[in-house]
């Protein structure tokens, strides 16, 4: 028995591996039989295709096609207004040089105290911005002021790649504008140009297109509508008025482009976002940049208009003398012979209330509304006086020259060295300091005016006030015109080939 269990025991593992062996070999027939090909994968060969082996492509459904006579549904209308006015966006790139902030307040009692330390090396910085081709046979660019503010050399891009040198035709900060002129070849074609609207005519809620540069990705699309008319933005020292607000997506480098209706039209120049808060994005109203163009591209500024009066914020105490619940709008303080104030019957101690159908809650609101304001075009001023409310018709007029040099004196209380009155040490209006940069220099200080009281001397150079570069006569007729009701200023002052950063309280 034990030997033929043996014998049973063999010959039956025997029969177990051969039917495993025969199943191998079935499964492996089976396998080539059902996948042709398959045994050559251990040769790290690919399968065959469909194609190879005769097999049906599989059938993908065709595109649908627009019928004919049908626009393509895709073309809706934000991609024909950017096909349209793309290519009138240019990217700006605008070379400066860069030097250290001023370290501080350096001030004495009435003297000037420790020179600041000199600044590092300057460096040459880029700045990115947008602009709009508005005369594509003269090469104009409407863009922002702030986009080439201190530029030493501006160049633009085109949608198509061409990039042409520009040199600035006019600007004024105040109202955040500039104009540029490329350098066309001679014989040229003429560049595409984009199209003026009617910013008046904007509806809150109607959909627009912002075109830009941001972050250097040039022509840029973002969407949206529009949010707001009429918004005031603080923006650093001044208050800009008369914004259209939007949340269409704008972002550093996308200031100075174009803000297009769904007619392809310009209807406002890309300004600002608010940095606080996602989604709200600012842009001058076309109609603005339109009453100005010819002043900055014939003069290079824009004219200064004034009303004839100076004012101060409202306090608590005044609010309750003049039976206001809150303090709002703006105590005049001054008014100036033969100006639209006096002609008007406007006195000092008058509150300003409202100016043009709008509110003035303080002085720096008062001056944002000035600059959205025409001269000799009629304007509503809304007054208080004692316990009555009156309105009157004003006609403003434009700050000239001497008028602006006289209130320099008047209310700062240094006057200006000009072409008319030289001097021994300089017989221009401004001078270069040894850091190369110009600046006004001081001719005469008024007695125990606020200049007197800081300890400016002739001979001194103002080289900024504020934010403001001055660097020539112009400039601090500009600087006066934004400060002009301030309390107090930060001046940057060149004595004896150093600079010194000091307050003024006026």
């Amino acid at each position: 028995m034990p030997r033929g269990g043996r014998s049973y025991t063999t010959k039956g593992r025997a029969k177990g591996r051969a039917s495993t062996l025969f199943a191998g070999l079935c499964c492996a027939l089976a396998l080539s039989l059902a996948l042709p090909g398959a045994a050559a994968l251990g040769q790290n060969q690919e399968l065959a295709s469909p194609q190879t082996t005769g097999s049906p492509a599989p059938t993908l459904p065709a595109p649908i096609q627009p019928a004919p006579g049908q626009a393509d549904p895709r073309r809706t209308p934000v991609v024909r207004v950017v096909q349209q006015a793309g290519p009138a966006v240019v990217s700006i790139i605008s070379a400066r040089e860069v030097k250290a902030p001023f370290a501080g307040e350096s001030l004495l009692p009435g003297i000037f105290g420790t020179p600041q330390a000199q600044p590092p090396k300057t460096r040459t910085a880029q700045n990115l911005g947008s602009g709009v081709i508005i005369d594509g046979a003269k090469g104009y660019v409407l863009t922002n002021a702030h986009v080439i503010t201190g530029a030493t050399q501006i160049t633009a891009r085109l949608h198509d790649g061409r990039e042409f040198t520009a040199a600035l035709q006019g600007a004024d900060q105040d109202m955040d504008l500039a104009v540029l002129k490329l350098e066309l070849p001679q014989g040229a074609p003429p560049l595409p140009q984009a199209r003026m609207g009617d910013s008046s005519e904007l509806m809150i809620g109607e959909p627009v297109i912002a075109i830009g540069n941001p972050y250097g990705l040039s022509h840029t699309v973002t969407t949206g509508v529009v949010s707001a008319l009429e918004r005031s933005v603080n923006a650093g020292q001044q208050t800009i008025a008369g914004l259209i607000q939007t949340d269409a997506a704008i972002n550093p480098g996308n200031s100075g482009g174009p803000l297009l209706n769904i007619l392809g039209q310009v209807v406002g120049i890309n300004a600002a976002v608010f940095a606080k808060g996602g989604g709200l994005g600012f842009a001058i109203p076309i109609n603005k940049a339109k009453s100005v163009l010819d002043e900055l591209i014939t003069t290079g500024r824009v004219a200064h208009i004034w009303l004839g009066l100076l004012g101060e914020n409202m306090t608590p105490d005044q609010a309750a003398f003049y039976g206001l619940t809150r303090p709002g709008g703006m105590v005049v303080t001054d008014v100036f012979p033969g100006t639209p104030a006096e002609i008007a019957g406007i006195r000092a101690g008058d509150v300003l209330l409202a100016m043009g159908g709008h509110k003035v809650r303080d002085k720096s609101q008062f001056l944002g509304l000035l600059l959205g304001t025409s001269r000799g075009e009629p304007l509503a001023v809304l007054l208080s006086r004692a316990d009555r409310q009156f309105q009157v018709q004003m006609r403003p007029q434009v700050l000239e020259r001497q008028a602006g040099l006289g209130l320099i004196t008047w209310r700062w209380g240094f006057t200006p060295r000009t072409a008319e009155m030289p001097g021994p040490a300089s017989p221009a209006q401004h001078s270069r300091g040894a850091a190369g940069i110009a600046g006004v220099v001081v001719a005469s200080v008024r007695a125990n005016a606020p200049a007197a009281r800081l300890g400016l001397k002739p001979g001194d150079v103002i080289m900024q006030v504020g934010s403001l570069r001055t660097a020539t006569e112009a400039d601090l007729l500009t600087a006066f015109y934004r400060y002009q009701m301030h309390n107090q200023l930060l001046l940057s002052v060149l004595r004896g080939g150093q600079t010194y950063t000091v307050r003024m309280r006026i």
